[in-house]
């Protein structure tokens, strides 16, 4: 008989995370500590669960724009190649700790050299704090690292440079984060001409506060492999399952879908988990996978977002496999790597579950 989907259970399968922001997951104690040590006066509280309340309730704004003023504080005390070290060595741990096999974290550099740190610096703190939490780390894991390129910055080359670079390294693709509406995945095409030239790996932010346009634009313009959210693609689904174009195209080409329900509930795209189309979009065969984007500002793991993902639309076993093995497919690395992990991690270890 399988074992019943509780939330201990969820925690103990094996999960693959595509969508975890480096800035969005940090222990609150860890900024508290990193706040002292640096000499970072602006937090809005003085203990961690006072602290951790905070950031849970400034999230849940209804907007986008005020859900990532929420950053300044975590990049605030991310400004040395220690912080940096430290945050990702954690990230590690504690995504081991959760279950999670295999992660891939997400960073923009540029944001960690207000200070006058090398952006090359704010890179190599990352993959060697992510190296050094998996070492360490009481159950195997891997994490990868992406680098985004904020999207209203004019760093997006530059970005795409340090990810060629640096993909021997630890870094397993390129990404743009921050406002999507005023300004488009291709805005800038000698970023994404830099990655085509190398064959680069990208997943681009689109379909999460702007609509089908940004996915489109995400598709075309910037050749994503993968999209960040990409739930609006919802927008083109009728009521009787009829698709628009660019839902049919997604669907057909199955194009991997970083959906994080709590966060867009937080950002106002849905009003609640339960009015949330992950299952709809789950039920008509569309990539999905279930991811955390900011484990802090939302105050979810891993595992809490699939317990409540599969309690809310009563899936069982069966489908938290089917996301954890869409995410494997849609990993950034080599075909022997996914399946590996796919055949010696994660199947035999929702066999053991459902058995």
């Amino acid at each position: 008989m399988p074992a019943p989907l509780t939330p201990d259970a969820v925690r103990r399968a094996p999960k693959v995370l595509l969508h975890d922001h480096l800035d969005g997951g940090l222990r609150p104690h860890t900024v508290l500590e990193l706040a002292d040590e640096h000499g970072y006066r602006e937090l809005p509280a003085s203990d961690a669960a006072g602290l951790a309340r905070w950031f849970r309730q400034a999230a849940d704004s209804g907007s986008l724009v005020q859900y990532l003023e929420t950053f300044a504080h975590t990049v605030g005390v991310m400004q040395s190649p220690e912080a940096i070290h430290r945050v990702a060595r954690e990230c590690a741990l504690d995504l081991a700790a959760d279950g999670v096999v295999y992660a891939e974290v997400r960073f923009a550099p540029e944001l960690s050299t207000a200070s006058g740190l090398a952006i090359e610096a704010v890179v190599e703190a990352m993959v060697d704090g992510f190296a050094a939490g998996s070492r360490e780390a009481a159950t195997p894991i891997r994490v990868g690292a992406l680098l985004c390129a904020m999207r209203q910055a004019d760093r997006w080359t530059e970005v795409a440079d340090l990810v060629v670079r640096y993909r021997d390294a630890g870094v397993v693709g390129f990404d743009l984060a921050g406002p999507e509406i005023g300004f488009p995945p291709d805005r800038l095409p000698e970023a994404i001409a830099v990655l085509d030239r190398a064959g680069a790996h990208r997943t681009i932010h689109a379909g999460e506060a702007a609509g089908v346009d940004s996915i489109r634009a995400a598709l075309d313009g910037a050749r994503a492999e993968r999209l960040g959210h990409g739930v609006r693609i919802a927008d083109e689904v009728a009521d009787d399952g009829t698709l628009g174009p660019v839902a049919r195209r997604v669907l057909d080409e199955q194009v991997p879908l970083e959906i994080a329900p709590s966060s867009n509930v937080q950002t106002g795209a849905y009003p609640s988990l339960a009015a949330h189309p992950v299952d709809r979009l789950h039920r008509l065969g569309f990539a999905v996978t279930v991811n955390t984007d900011n484990r802090l500002m939302s105050g979810v793991s891993v595992s809490s977002e699939l317990h409540d993902v599969a309690t809310t639309f009563r899936w069982a076993w069966d489908d938290v496999r089917t996301v954890t093995e869409r995410a494997v497919a849609a990993a950034f690395l080599s075909k022997d790597e996914r399946d590996r992990l796919l055949t010696d991690v994660v199947r035999p270890g929702y066999g053991a579950l459902s058995a």
